[in-house]
């Protein structure tokens, strides 16, 4: 498929319109039941009664951070679509244009004259970067499995869990139960295909590779092919990654053998496959890594190791962030109907699971595409399937990569982050050299994109590409990650960074002669142009919101490092001199300096409400007057637009505390036009911000930390009558969890990382409730700044619990999260290298199949486990405690349906269990018990 450019698609009028997909159909499927497997996971899977075929956006995505894969699920050829995070078009490059300097006066000119096209125009003369566009991320190609005709099969199902991050499809075929099961394993780095059958010898497939890529095929052994290449050519960049796949069987019974870049396997009865990738990408400087090394020496170590064992690490790594946080908000009979048909009629049925479902499908897809050591999601994650994907599935800085991260500190994914602040301290190097040849400015700038060789120049031309401030709005996600995690390392390795960013802006700010404020000249307000033909401006309003949150935050680190006090007052004095936002003759906040009306009144972009979201310089109560303002504007604007803008209003309409509107957004946002089968967002084309954006948005519905205070459930909407959720992050180092029921709070329990004062708001505090430190009983002193706001000082590690009168307090709430390091008692079987903690573990069978569970630690530990069970036959269930506990001593028995299936009562059976601990650093446990 040719590329569609971004300037095609987002200015093509009808004639892009006519690119765009149409929407899909899916038809409900009468009487159906969501399997098993769905339901133990507590719903929170995708599932489907139909392969995918040849749809992309039908497959299913698995990931580690670094290595991803689509799962299309046919019963005659299984495709894993494979792509690494370092295989980008091209290599390392400079984008910085030495002409930029000298032009710089003359441009300034012509805006503040109003000529904005002929200032435009010197800018595509003397500012555009070398190259003018940047380069692509790349797909590394497919492994195909051709397992023989589909023909005749049935009882077809292929399942997503996000409890345990494992695609599986079955199907019977000739009486045969098949099943596959793929993950991408981060302890291991490794992709994980197993197949098994309930018949011995019934396995039989070849395997090979395919690339658009220029690849050699080859098989370096008999059980083992392989794929050599090299990423593309693009904007006269050579490429340079080279990459080799490797994918190695093992088989139990039946034969492997390797030929010609083919893997041939016959009359299997199990077989694990293995895929590993290795990139000779180290930095955006250097290609020259070891490969081959790379990927030989990950498929070895994973070879050592047992299926049942690398499963088990697999899951455990991703639970330990996964179960931080649990949510729900109801179930219908709608949830049990296929994924795709849930979407297809969600504007039809009630069907509140479905926004859990959303909500828990973006952390997955975040915990899948970013984790430490890796590269940052970029539009789309890591899953692409072409060398030339749509906006080159690079990272946009004016909405989108800061958009991915909304998400992390909210919903409890701290980790995740890092590959953001790595990107970061790598554009503050790029981005010197072209502060300094374009502006003649210290400290460091980046503009409206970025791609893996950390390009800052401007690119795609001065309408789109004009803007200053993507690396400032990076950068101000170091002041605001700082405050969720109280960490002084983080904040003290990353502050050169938002010390440099801040540094291009004392150099470059001009005053605007007409106004005396000092702005950004040029820039633009992005992709939006304010005349025909012109977007080119001075001062836009996004700028000056994105520079009051950057100074503010570099100077208050500063003060909290107890460094460069000059530079403190120096931002501080710059900050009093930016424009301040303004009330248009529509009573919408201005966007501009000037009071014009936008070209398109409907565009997706709604920068100037940035001070709403993700800043908080726009609020309810603190400024009411830009507080109606912003709403006002989102009336003019619209509800419609593209997927992720659709996400982004999600979050506006939530810091507006308008429940019902942000309800609407959301459900506008799950359509067949803005959603794919898959659950993926559609732009369209794809494009993974809106996921990250409406996990987001959910976030904020249901939490919001601001200047010491958290607000609870500020965005409740009607829809979700009764629920519960745990485990969400707020400013100032709180973990919160509520459970309401007939809209109204019953329960908020809050745990403080940090001793301090906070103020509490939320409509429980308007009428009568009881308010108590949990973990020492005592009633803590408060003081009611406002009607339905409490203040109070909280002390570290202490849990806090407001109830509504007559609620029962949730036996979470009084036991501990966490098991002392010091505290690590004997396991029965031992426990698994690397583990810290350890516990007795023992089960029994009761009324023949139902578990229970007795777990006896060396300290009280009961909060947020999660317990997963493996069966015969590979099913597999995992499940958040939320029954009946009691606890004697140090002792903690759990009880609670886990396993409804069909096994024989009585019989010795051995199975896999993994516990794990909300809250709790250590990874996950990994143990083996006989049940009998």
């Amino acid at each position: 498929m040719p590329e569609v450019t971004r300037r095609r698609l987002i200015f093509g009028g009808a004639a892009g319109a006519a690119l765009l997909p149409l929407g899909w159909t899916a038809v409900a499927r009468a009487d159906s039941v969501a399997p098993p497997e769905v339901l133990a996971s507590g719903d929170l899977a995708l599932w489907y009664d139909e392969p995918a075929g040849s749809d992309w956006l039908r497959a299913l995505p698995i990931g580690n951070g670094r290595l991803g894969a689509m799962v299309f699920g046919n019963v005659d050829t299984e495709r894993l679509q494979l792509n690494e995070d370092t295989i980008w078009a091209g290599g390392p490059y400079d984008s910085s244009n030495p002409r930029g300097a000298a032009a710089l006066a003359e441009i300034r000119r012509r805006v503040s004259a109003d000529q904005w096209t002929s200032a435009q125009d010197l800018i595509d003369q003397t500012m555009m970067g070398t190259p003018s566009g940047q380069l692509a991320y790349q797909t590394v190609g497919d492994l195909r499995l051709a397992l023989g005709s589909a023909a005749g099969a049935t009882q077809y199902r292929r399942v997503l869990d996000l409890t345990t991050a494992i695609a599986t499809t079955t199907y019977v075929l000739n009486g045969v139960r098949h099943q596959r099961e793929v993950f991408a394993s981060a302890p291991d780095q490794v992709l994980v295909v197993r197949l098994t059958a309930d018949r011995a010898g019934a396995i039989s497939f070849s395997g090979t590779f395919a690339s658009p890529q220029r690849t050699t095929m080859s098989s370096p052994d008999g059980a083992t092919i392989a794929l050599d290449g090299i990423s593309g050519t693009m904007e006269g960049v050579t490429g340079s990654v080279r990459f080799l796949a490797l994918a190695q069987a093992v088989v139990t019974g039946g034969s492997v053998t390797s030929s010609g870049g083919t893997l041939r396997v016959s009359g299997a009865t199990s077989v694990t496959l293995l895929v590993s990738i290795g990139s000779s990408y180290v930095d955006y400087r250097t290609v020259n890594g070891d490969y081959q090394g790379l990927a030989r020496s990950r498929l070895t170590a994973a070879r050592a190791v047992a299926y049942d064992q690398l499963r088990s690490r697999h899951i455990a790594d991703y639970q330990a962030l996964f179960v931080r946080v649990t949510i729900d908000l109801g179930r219908t009979a709608a949830a049990d109907q296929p994924t795709d048909v849930r979407i297809a009629q969600h504007a039809t049925v009630n069907d509140p699971q479905f926004s859990a479902l959303l909500f828990q499908f973006g952390r997955y897809l975040l915990i899948s595409s970013s984790r430490p050591g890796t590269q940052p999601a970029n539009l789309q994650g890591i899953w692409n399937d072409s060398t030339s994907p749509q906006w080159d599935s690079k990272y946009t800085l004016n909405a989108n990569l800061p958009m991915n991260y909304w998400p992390v500190d909210t919903t409890n994914l701290a980790e995740c982050y890092q590959p953001v602040f790595e990107m970061i301290k790598d554009l503050a190097v790029s981005g010197a050299r072209t502060a300094q040849v374009q502006y003649g400015a210290g400290g460091w700038v980046s503009h409206h994109n970025t791609d893996a060789w950390r390009g800052t120049s401007v690119v795609d031309g001065a309408l789109w590409g004009m803007w200053q401030t993507g690396g400032a709005w990076l950068s101000t996600l170091i002041w605001d990650h700082y405050r969720f995690t109280g960490d002084l390392g983080f904040l003290r390795a990353n502050y050169p960074a938002m010390k440099g960013a801040a540094q291009f802006f004392l150099d470059t700010l001009v005053t605007d002669p007409a106004r005396g404020y000092l702005v950004t000249n040029p820039s633009n307000s992005p992709e939006l142009a304010h005349h025909a033909n012109a977007s080119v401006c001075a001062g836009p309003t996004m700028d000056n919101q994105i520079l009051r949150d950057l100074f503010d935050g570099v100077a208050r680190a500063g003060e909290v490092l107890g460094v460069d006090d000059d530079f403190q007052i120096r931002v501080r004095a710059t900050k009093d001199r930016l424009p301040p936002m303004r009330v248009g003759s529509r009573g919408n906040i201005q966007e501009w300096l000037a009071d014009w009306v936008e070209t398109e009144p409907n565009h997706r972009h709604v920068s100037h409400l940035y001070g709403l979201h993700p800043s908080n310089q726009i609020t309810r109560r603190g400024t009411p007057e830009l507080y109606q303002a912003a709403r006002r504007t989102l009336e003019l604007r619209g509800d419609d637009g593209t997927g992720w803008s659709l996400a982004w209003k999600i979050n506006f309409w939530a810091r507006l505390e308008d429940a019902g509107r942000a309800r609407k957004l959301l459900g506008d946002l799950v359509r067949t036009d803005r959603l794919a089968p898959n659950m993926f967002d559609l732009h369209p084309p794809f494009q993974i911000d809106g996921n990250f954006g409406a996990t987001s948005g959910i976030a904020e519905m249901l939490l919001q930390s601001h200047n010491n205070e958290l607000h609870l459930l500020p965005a409740l909407p009607s829809t979700w009558p009764t629920g519960r959720v745990a485990g969400l992050r707020g400013r100032g180092g709180f973990t919160v969890s509520m459970a309401w029921s007939a809209g109204q709070a019953d329960e908020l329990v809050i745990k403080a990382d940090r001793d301090g004062a906070v103020k509490l708001r939320a409509r429980l505090f308007a009428a009568s409730f009881t308010l108590v430190d949990v973990t020492d009983g005592t009633t803590p002193v408060v003081t009611r700044p406002e009607s339905d706001c409490v203040q109070l000082t909280m002390r570290a590690g202490h849990t806090y619990q407001a109830l509504r009168p007559g609620v029962t307090p949730s036996p979470s709430a009084t036991a501990s999260t966490s098991v002392p390091p010091s505290a690590e008692p004997t396991m029965s079987p031992p426990s698994p290298t690397g583990a810290r903690a350890a516990y007795a573990v023992t089960s029994s069978w009761s009324g023949g199949f139902q578990a229970e569970v007795t777990v006896t630690a060396g300290a009280t530990a009961i909060k947020g486990w999660t317990v997963s069970w493996t069966f015969p036959g590979g099913q597999h269930i995992s499940q958040v405690w939320n029954g009946a506990c009691t606890q004697s001593g140090t002792t903690v028995t759990v009880t609670n349906a886990a396993y409804n299936g069909a096994l024989a009562p009585g019989a010795a059976t051995s199975f896999g269990l993994i516990a794990s601990v909300t809250g709790v650093n250590d990874p996950p446990l990994t143990v083996s018990v006989t049940v009998s």
